[in-house]
């Protein structure tokens, strides 16, 4: 662990509201009874926050816990010989950024603090314990990395098929997607505390042509993006402009609708 990343916050266990956005996410997706919400709600857990601009977890190195994003938001990378990197995926409130760690400790790819962020803490072996006692918890957290696997998919196609303007609309669709941001309305604000040159890094340019492309989407009219705002104004013509079709967010396919391995009890 790098040691000046994570100030701990008391070392305390985690409020239960601190995991409810978490089981929230998982429940969008999939049916749990009340007995395994609890289990999810009752995980030991300690807050931690990062600063801004810090790497927590290193490339390669073995973790014993996954990260819940309580607050601000998380980038998870890797960087050629040369320390360059690629931001492959971006972590909300609610995402457990590195969930697959359960079953794969050393870290593939590393995880940054892209603004000031707080995380929680889970054990490994308290998800073990949860998913052994409950099966279905394992099958929705599984469910959970499915969708994970989804977006990264869509990543590659952003970085490898996408001109520069496409793939800066189509992380604000998706980012504006997953905060839950008001849509339908046409014009609306969310937060993203991002820098250009983080945005640089997800999206594979420099961030003097992040600056031109935003530049070029405010002056037709379609979004605003300043310091930690974005403003839409246009979502539809954002859409299209950005190629973005949600469904791989899997955010339209109510639980019930899903097939299910497992049957709650």
């Amino acid at each position: 662990m790098l040691p000046l990343a994570v100030g701990v916050m008391n070392m305390r266990h985690a409020d239960r509201l601190d995991l409810e956005r978490f089981l929230d996410r998982l429940l969008s997706r999939s049916i749990l009874t009340d007995a395994e919400q609890e289990a999810i709600l009752d995980l030991p857990a300690h807050l931690a926050e990062i600063k801004a601009n810090r790497d927590f977890v290193g490339l390669r190195e073995t973790v014993d816990h996954a990260s819940l994003v309580v607050d601000g938001m998380i980038g998870r990378f890797d960087q050629n010989r040369n320390g360059l990197r690629q931001i492959t995926a971006i972590h909300l409130p609610g995402d457990m950024a590195n969930l697959h760690s359960v079953v794969q400790p050393q870290a593939t790819s590393a995880l940054q603090a892209l603004s000031i962020t707080t995380i929680l803490r889970v054990p490994h072996a308290a998800i073990r314990t949860a998913t052994a006692e409950f099966p279905a918890i394992a099958e929705a957290l599984w469910r959970d990395c499915m969708v994970d696997a989804a977006v990264l998919s869509q990543w590659i196609i952003n970085v490898g098929r996408r001109d520069a303007q496409s793939r800066i609309a189509h992380l604000l669709c998706e980012i504006a997607t997953r905060l839950r941001a008001p849509t339908v309305s046409g014009s609306f604000t969310f937060r993203f505390g991002v820098t250009q040159f983080q945005v640089a890094d997800a999206a594979g340019l420099t961030s003097v042509h992040v600056n031109r492309v935003l530049r070029g989407l405010r002056e037709q009219g379609l979004v605003d993006v300043r310091k930690t705002e974005v403003r839409v104004l246009d979502w539809a013509g954002l859409v299209a402009v950005g190629e973005f079709n949600k469904n791989y967010l899997q955010t339209e396919i109510l639980p019930e609708e899903r097939l299910r391995i497992l049957s709650p009890a």
